[in-house]
């Protein structure tokens, strides 16, 4: 529960950390820091963990499966990200992108054979009127997005997300292993991005500092807490109902560090997206036991 908790307090103070970064670099700048930071930060553990070895000891096969994983995350999924914040407030981005668990479950009915059931099902309508109530911040019958290209960046951002982790089902790596990888992988083209566009020059300043946050603590030490947390829980759903905490402490970070001022339809939506990513989790496990019984 620990681990959990912790992952799930740094997962909450991203957002927040995009936005400020976001404010002196482009989205590409601020991948390849974020990125770097994350990799230097996979290593060490492993380093520490004595299991460095295993980066070394895997066969020619799953390096490649790296090398196409890398492409998905952290290279497409981050620019879509990234993009989706740099065009919309983060009391917007954010809880749109906390959607990618019901997609994931709607994937998985085509690619891994599930079955989706009623609960997914209205899950899902529950979730996505609560992104239409966010994007439109409000004005649902006027069906006027604040930035069109910003939500489909978010929204796009959730479909890469869940497939990623749809493919990593398949991984029988370490977990820390098959990510470093993936990133070892992915960076150079990160890098070779960034360098034909926007270039390297930017300022060791805040935003600078708020991306090696980002590379640290969202896509490094997070990761390492939770899958800690998943292996040494007794009962995973306790743990993995800590999530749910993140998005409204969020917009706690998000209104006192940034100073937007949260509108009412963003609480609305983020409740509505909450209630059907807790309905969904919840009618499939049932679902499941009945099953099984």
């Amino acid at each position: 529960m620990l681990y959990g908790l912790g992952a799930v307090l740094l997962w909450s103070t991203v957002a927040t950390a995009f936005k400020l970064a976001l404010r002196e670099l482009s989205p590409v700048q601020m991948m390849a820091i974020a990125c770097t930071a994350s990799v230097a930060v996979m290593a060490l553990v492993l380093v520490v963990q004595g299991r460095w070895r295993q980066v070394f000891a895997l066969s020619r096969g799953q390096y490649m499966q790296s090398m196409a994983m890398g492409m998905i995350n952290p290279c497409l999924y981050y620019f879509l990200l990234f993009g989706a914040f740099d065009r919309l407030p983060a009391q917007e981005a954010q809880p749109i992108n906390y959607t990618w668990a019901l997609v994931l479950a709607y994937l998985s009915v085509p690619f891994l054979g599930q079955r989706l059931h009623r609960a997914d099902i209205v899950a899902g309508l529950i979730c996505y009127s609560g992104v239409v109530v966010i994007a439109t911040r409000g004005d649902v019958l006027g069906l006027e997005f604040s930035d069109p290209l910003g939500v489909g960046l978010a929204i796009g951002s959730t479909l890469i997300w869940a497939s990623y982790w749809i493919i990593a089902t398949r991984d029988r790596r370490d977990p820390v292993v098959g990510l470093l990888l993936n990133f070892l992988f992915g960076l150079p083209v990160i890098w070779a991005i960034c360098g034909l566009t926007d270039g390297f020059r930017f300022d060791a300043g805040s935003g600078f500092a708020a991306a090696v946050y980002v590379g640290v603590f969202e896509m490094g030490i997070a990761f390492v807490l939770w899958s800690w947390a998943m292996k040494k829980a007794e009962n995973t759903a306790r743990v993995s109902n800590l999530i749910f905490i993140s998005p409204f402490l969020s917009l706690v970070f998000i209104a006192l560090i940034l100073g937007e001022t949260i509108l009412s339809s963003t609480y609305i939506g983020l409740v509505l997206i909450v209630s059907g990513l807790w309905l969904q989790q919840h009618g499939s496990r049932r679902a499941l036991a009945e099953a099984a019984q």
